[in-house]
């Protein structure tokens, strides 16, 4: 009897410890759920307490995005944001998606002080979002320029021939659907399209001359679409200064009245449709440690992105020669 009595004891002990456990890991999952979704949340800009100054990051290539739209209103209305540092690191893009991303920086500044820092490339579209701000600091081997624009399109025609692939067409006018990857282009087409990269050119010339009250010799020197480094771009008035993110910050307690020493907080996109797959897992992978997952995962965005560019382009292609 005393033997059966201590069995059924030990077994009560092992249940009340296997319900401890049980407890202690349900507790555990929910915090860890809960503190996945407040950094995520955080990285949205939601849930944060207090005055702060917002960092926007604009990397990779540009495209019309909508979502980045959005960003910039929710930053803009914000009363906890003092500042916004917009921090780019991107070679361009597409002409549309950068004045897009330009007009949505200046609504911004209309409402908040905006400073840009460019911590790596801030070139062709990428330079064309860096004037939208007020000040720009650069690191000294920053990229920065290639103001420029660039119209791309393949012509397999040779390779249509060697296999014997003609492609025929009816169409309206001559310069319907040209250029074609079809045939070679004609020079009225070609001479068509010239006019629209030259038009595109002007706009992008005029814009930097604006903004960074430039006379027409200053602007004949730096719109010749090469890039310079961070230090050249200071002697030619792209940047305004050398620096780090701090100097930017700097110059918005300095120079915009901003409280000094405010946290600064990363503001993200929403997921597109609420919940993008791959942008969620490339975020709960960042935030558990995962670094090379989610850089992964990121980089295939980037391409598949990259595959969808078509049209006018303001980029910088680094591999060309």
């Amino acid at each position: 009897m005393s033997i059966d009595a201590e069995a059924i004891a030990d077994r009560r002990r092992l249940r009340r410890k296997l319900s401890f456990w049980r407890s202690a890991g349900i507790a555990g999952l929910i915090a860890a759920v809960a503190a996945l979704g407040y950094a995520a949340a955080d990285r949205s800009g939601y849930g944060i307490i207090g005055n702060q100054i917002a960092r926007i990051s604009i990397d990779g290539l540009i495209t019309g995005n909508q979502r980045m739209t959005d960003l910039m209103e929710r930053v803009g209305k914000a009363d906890s944001v003092s500042g916004v540092v917009i921090a780019i690191d991107s070679p361009g893009g597409t002409t549309t998606g950068s004045e897009q991303l330009y007009r949505s920086i200046r609504s911004l500044a209309a409402k908040k002080p905006v400073v840009t820092f460019v911590d790596g490339t801030a070139a062709s579209g990428g330079y064309i979002s860096a004037i939208a701000a007020d000040h720009i600091v650069a690191r000294e081997t920053s990229i920065v320029g290639s103001i420029g624009v660039l119209f791309q399109y393949p012509d397999i025609s040779g390779l249509l021939n060697q296999v014997g692939v003609k492609v025929e067409e009816v169409k309206s006018a001559p310069l319907k659907a040209e250029p074609s990857a079809f045939k070679p282009t004609s020079p009225e087409a070609r001479a068509a399209l010239q006019q629209v990269v030259n038009d595109t050119y002007d706009w992008f010339k005029t814009l930097v001359r604006q903004r960074r009250n430039l006379t027409d010799s200053e602007m004949s020197v730096a719109a010749t679409g090469q890039v310079f480094s961070g230090r050249q771009g200071v002697s030619l008035r792209l940047v305004d200064r050398i620096g780090s993110e701090q100097d930017a910050i700097a110059w918005l307690e300095q120079e915009r009245g901003v409280a000094k020493d405010l946290p600064v907080r990363d503001w993200e996109p929403r997921a597109e449709g609420e919940l993008s797959i791959l942008g969620v897992t490339a975020t709960v992978s960042d935030l558990i440690g995962f670094e090379s997952v989610a850089g992964a995962l990121r980089r295939a965005v980037v391409n598949v992105q990259k595959a969808q560019l078509d049209g006018l382009l303001a980029v910088w292609h680094p591999s060309e020669k």
